[in-house]
């Protein structure tokens, strides 16, 4: 008997789910650029018994009695966190990154101000002006994007134009300006933003939601120290439990902290922000920095295995842990939507993505997004990756060929016997 089975016996309902939720994440390949394999000592600490206490508050300034090792736990929390990217001062009690950003915008800006943030169909998030996000009804959102695709042969396409970053940042005058991205496969160097929000008296926010890990294992350039905030995730490419945490100088301390709580969350989930403590230790030692290299060079393995099966890379390639691809050179009439449903029936989780000037909408899209972080925590390298691609092209080459896509499905099966992240759950 699993765990899992074992802690939900009075709840077989439930434990099922559960235990086949854990089947299908050993048994199937996981590909979504946001998601990751946790540690069991994540697993543990978030299923602890610190999910029973209310401690609304901070350290030392709790509303309710018997926080003495609560404080503890959240305090071991912050410095690790601090410690590990170098910042001055952490809030690790976000539930996710939306609230992280929220909680940034509130601290530092009046309504109806103006932020200049990526374009959404260009790689950017819902917080970062979508009309559907509370974000944009409280303050106005002006945008950047990617550069036109380049033509064949024309040099790199697609990428950040720093020339419109500065063109809007001095025509729009934004109070602060945002990088970081959602669905953007290179590189966000965040020098270039810290002069162009210098050059118009702006404040610079960082999104790193999706580099975070990468940044903590030295695979991607920090903004800490470069930007006024870093807003982050937790259980991206960070690999600890879902939640969210700001850094930020010490001078905007008090402003942040009093954005989160009292200004938009109640009780913080002290069980979530041990395991974030047990992820920003797991994340300071040297095996952290081997992963995060891996992650990397895994995503360019995908991607260049990928573009030989005639897909076409969003932004030419990759420096990060996500692949962004263009389905339309492989097949005109193929949909990220229709895409992401026959991979799922083949056990290839990944979710369909507008590109860049994308023709459809974004809940059909012509794009699909790829990420290497989860697969690689399971143990897969560059070699796993061109096996990837291929079942990958197979699948869509024949989507209404169920005889097929059930062999894909078995293929995926045995490749995943060999990489599974959690080996002893499973009763």
């Amino acid at each position: 008997m699993s765990t899992y089975d074992t802690a939900l016996a009075s709840d077989p309902e439930v434990a099922g789910l559960i235990h086949r939720e854990l089947t299908r994440q050993q048994t199937t390949l996981q590909l979504i650029a946001s998601e990751n394999f946790t540690s069991p000592a994540v697993l543990a600490a978030s299923g602890s018994v610190l999910t029973n206490k209310y401690a609304e508050g901070y350290p030392g300034r709790r509303y309710y009695g018997g926080n003495q090792i609560i404080d503890e736990v959240e305090d071991l929390a912050r410095n690790r966190a601090t410690a590990l990217f170098g910042a001055d001062h952490a809030n690790v009690q976000p539930h996710a990154g939306a609230n992280a950003n929220l909680a940034v915008y509130q601290a530092l800006l009046e309504p109806g101000a103006t932020v200049l943030a990526m374009r959404l169909d260009h790689g950017g998030h819902l917080t970062h002006g979508s009309p559907a996000s509370i974000t944009s009804k409280i303050w106005r959102f002006v945008s950047y994007g990617v550069t036109p695709e380049a033509p064949s042969g024309g040099g790199p396409g697609e990428v950040i134009d720093f020339d419109q970053v500065a063109h809007v940042a001095k025509s729009e005058q934004p109070a602060l300006i945002v990088a970081g991205s959602t669905a953007y496969s290179r590189i966000i160097d965040p020098q270039p933003f810290r002069e162009i929000a210098d050059s118009v008296g702006a404040l610079f926010m960082f999104d790193a939601a999706h580099p975070a890990g990468l940044i903590a294992g030295g695979a991607h350039p920090s903004p800490v120290g470069v930007a006024d905030v870093v807003t982050l995730t937790t259980h991206k490419t960070l690999r600890g439990p879902r939640g969210g945490a700001i850094l930020c100088r010490s001078d905007l301390a008090k402003k942040i902290d009093s954005a989160v709580f009292p200004g938009l969350q109640g009780g913080p989930l002290e069980h979530v922000i041990a395991a974030k403590a047990v992820a920003f230790a797991e994340a300071s030692r040297p095996e952290f920095r081997q992963y995060a290299a891996q992650v990397v060079a895994n995503a360019a393995a995908l991607a260049s295995a990928l573009a030989g099966h005639g897909f076409r890379l969003v932004s030419g390639g990759t420096d990060n842990h996500m692949v962004l691809v263009d389905l339309r050179p492989f097949d005109a009439e193929l949909t990220g939507k229709e895409a992401q449903e026959v991979l799922d029936r083949a056990g290839i989780t990944c979710n369909r993505n507008t590109i860049p000037d994308d023709p459809r909408t974004p809940f059909v899209t012509s794009g699909l997004r790829l990420g290497a972080a989860a697969q690689t925590t399971a143990g897969m390298g560059t070699a796993e990756m061109q096996v990837i691609a291929g079942l990958i092209a197979r699948t869509l080459q024949a989507r209404t060929d169920e005889g097929e896509i059930a062999a894909v499905r078995s293929e995926v099966a045995l490749l995943c016997a060999s990489f599974q992240p959690y080996p002893d759950l499973l009763g």
